[in-house]
């Protein structure tokens, strides 16, 4: 598939295509649709809800199977309409961010802005810059590559978090 194919079947989609729920799912309810930075909206959309959901301590750890049914839906949804749009890893598929910054989340020791303005700013640079894992995934040019390496970028933040947040306590 060339460039050229894919612009002109991303173009296609416009908020009409909301109409199709898996259209709605891989845009995360259309903020993949975002004119500037998709993928930062669709991060920013998911990270706003996790704050507050982290504030009520719920145990992250109980949402690591629906993590793991999310991505592998995400994966097979992806694949479809890769297909059917001929298209690569297009910037309106924000579901892969909205699944890395959620595994970067369960990372969280305090749930408090800080931590989660860390979790968005890294994860953001990680998805962006695609660091060796990041890249592996990235490079396959399929929807596992698609959705694979923002998980990647995801655990990438969260051991970084860690070792930030251990690090300023030990030296605190």
């Amino acid at each position: 598939m060339n460039t050229e194919n894919q612009l002109k079947n991303t173009k296609k989609l416009t908020f009409k295509s909301l109409t199709d729920l898996r259209i709605v799912f891989l845009t995360f309810f259309g903020t993949g649709l975002a004119p500037k930075a998709p993928g930062t909206v669709g991060s920013l959309a998911t990270i706003i809800p996790l704050y507050f959901v982290g504030k009520l301590n719920a145990p992250f750890f109980f949402f690591i199977p629906f993590l793991i049914l999310l991505t592998i839906g995400a994966v097979f949804i992806t694949s479809v309409i890769e297909k059917e749009y001929d298209c690569i890893d297009p910037s309106w598929i924000v579901i892969d961010e909205v699944i890395g910054i959620w595994i970067a989340s369960l990372f969280i020791l305090e749930p408090t802005f800080v931590s989660y303005a860390f979790i968005f700013i890294f994860f953001r640079i990680f998805d962006i810059w695609k660091p060796w894992p990041v890249r592996v995934f990235d490079d396959r040019k399929d929807a596992l590559g698609t959705i694979l390496d923002d998980v990647a970028a995801g655990l990438m933040t969260g051991a970084l978090y860690i070792l930030t947040f251990k690090l300023l306590e030990i030296y605190a």
